[in-house]
């Protein structure tokens, strides 16, 4: 055995070897109340005021199933294609953590509540992967312990503990895909492609938030390699509770080439969980990874089994919303682009600001024309996601609304904008207190064209001789003289109309 740390480069790991994946993922439901008691979920609350005996799993307490968590297991295992079970239980999963008071995690085994589906997510050229699932299954989140006194937050080198319930029973679903096989070079971005569909799916639904910087969906990925042409998978090690894409997305790189590593140099890989460090993109050893035996399951006695009937199932179906990849789809039809334009628009977190700003009345070129181009430099210059800048999807549609009567430029509506971003008020109150409405009075343009023309007549002879695309000149003195406040199609028009000369 070996414990290097050394790796191979990510190209010569994938000439030897192929990776094969497998995904789990936690999602924390929204529900009010915990999975198997009355207590609250709220976040930010005094440490361990919201528990009972059923959270703290004292002697005699019994739990409830809470029925909108079963429906939210529904919901999640219908949206990826699932079979939903007409018969299933809850099963103890038995190990000991300090912040899991009943020393048993409730959770499903053999008998998930749905199974047997699959996600089709989509590559950044545009390209779809289908991702299958094994299961998507109930339990319940642990408590929160923290390590005071050491230096990195972690339980070595600290000098007590203290420890949280709040979270104990929080409902989860746990997500489990079937062992992903035949991505090739493409396995982290199809890592990160899958959480990130799967994330936009739990939100569509409304069953939860999925913040992944608050813990409400977090990823253990799993990984091993095989040489090609060979069939049985490598071990594999887990790499637990990875909590953002671009993570995923990095850890599994990182595995695939320490995994390539230690086989090349003949070594073996060890089972294990492994721990992600954000600031080197690294992974470290955690603990010898249990197999399922070792946790001893055996079917919740205080809990009756859940059967939802095929009638709440289906009536459940027929109200799920619209699905991400299908409103994608429908949306990238209606507005005409490409695959790889809507995908740049995703990647830019901008679907739902074009979306919200054509529903104020924008149309949809003019909405993603300003939101992946002025507000998308201002988001990067400020370090900002688009949905954090002092702008509303309301106000960039009514930016466009006075580009569209003439009352704005181009030019003139990015000053806008900047001042909106500014805080200096609407879009209205800024063009007001800058002065930046077009200068529509033809007398004024007139004057400023008779300047210009006035002031450059060799280039209004070159004009009178034919050469019209030297108008643009005369064009640029006009706006510098209106402070680029003239339509500039019109200045046009009145510059040849001046000098006796047709655009053709």
């Amino acid at each position: 055995m070996t414990t290097t740390t050394d790796l191979v480069s990510y190209e010569d790991a994938l000439a030897s070897y192929d990776p094969v994946m497998g995904l789990e993922v936690h999602v924390e439901l929204g529900t009010k109340t915990k999975m198997f008691c009355g207590c609250s979920t709220a976040l930010g609350q005094d440490a361990n005021t919201q528990t009972c005996p059923v959270c703290l799993g004292l002697p005699g307490a019994l739990p409830v199933v809470n029925a909108t968590g079963v429906e939210s297991a529904i919901k999640i295992g219908l949206a990826l294609n699932c079979e939903i079970a007409e018969w299933c239980r809850f099963a103890r999963k038995n190990y000991f953590y300090p912040d899991m008071p009943k020393n048993f995690q409730t959770s499903q085994y053999d008998e998930p509540i749905a199974f047997n589906g699959y996600l089709d997510v989509q590559l950044e050229d545009g390209e779809t992967f289908r991702v299958e699932i094994e299961r998507a299954h109930m339990e319940e989140d642990t408590g929160k312990s923290t390590h005071v006194g050491g230096a990195t937050g972690r339980i070595h080198g600290a000098s007590h503990s203290l420890l949280d319930y709040n979270r104990a029973g929080i409902p989860l679903i746990e997500i489990v895909t079937k062992p992903i096989t035949g991505a090739g070079e493409r396995a982290p971005e199809v890592a990160r492609a899958y959480v990130r569909e799967l994330r936009e799916v739990i939100r569509a639904l409304g069953v939860s938030e999925a913040r992944m910087e608050m813990g409400q969906m977090r990823c253990d990925v799993n990984l091993s390699l095989r040489p090609h042409g060979t069939e049985k998978f490598g071990t594999r090690s887990e790499t637990k509770n990875v909590n953002s894409l671009r993570s995923v997305e990095r850890a599994a790189r990182y595995e695939i080439q320490r995994h390539a590593a230690v086989l090349s140099s003949g070594g073996t890989i060890i089972q294990e969980t492994r721990h992600f460090h954000e600031d080197t993109g690294s992974t470290t050893s955690g603990r010898v990874k249990e197999e399922a035996e070792d946790y001893r399951y055996f079917p919740e006695p205080d809990l009756v089994p859940v059967a939802p009937s095929r009638e709440w199932v289906e009536e459940i179906r027929a109200g799920l919303p619209e699905l991400p990849l299908v409103r994608r789809n429908r949306l990238r039809e209606e507005w005409g682009v490409s695959a790889t334009d809507m995908q740049a628009i995703l990647n830019a977190g901008a679907l739902e600001p074009i979306v919200a700003t054509i529903e104020a009345g924008a149309d949809a070129a003019s909405a993603r024309k300003w939101w992946m181009g002025e507000l998308a430099r201002s988001a990067n210059e400020s370090g900002k996601a688009l949905d954090e800048l002092a702008i509303t999807p309301a106000q960039v549609a009514r930016v466009t609304e006075l580009v569209a009567k003439g009352d704005l430029n181009d030019k003139l509506a990015r000053q806008v904008i900047e001042g909106v971003l500014a805080g200096e008020g609407t879009p209205d109150e800024v063009v007001d207190q800058r002065g930046l409405k077009v200068v529509s009075d033809e007398g004024a343009l007139t004057t400023a064209v008779e300047e210009a023309i006035a002031g450059n007549p060799a280039i209004a002879d070159k004009i009178r001789g034919g050469k019209v695309a030297a108008a643009g000149a005369l064009v640029g003195a006009v706006m510098k003289a209106t402070r680029g406040q003239a339509d500039a199609a019109r200045v046009k028009e009145l510059i040849l109309e001046k000098l006796g000369v047709s655009e053709g």
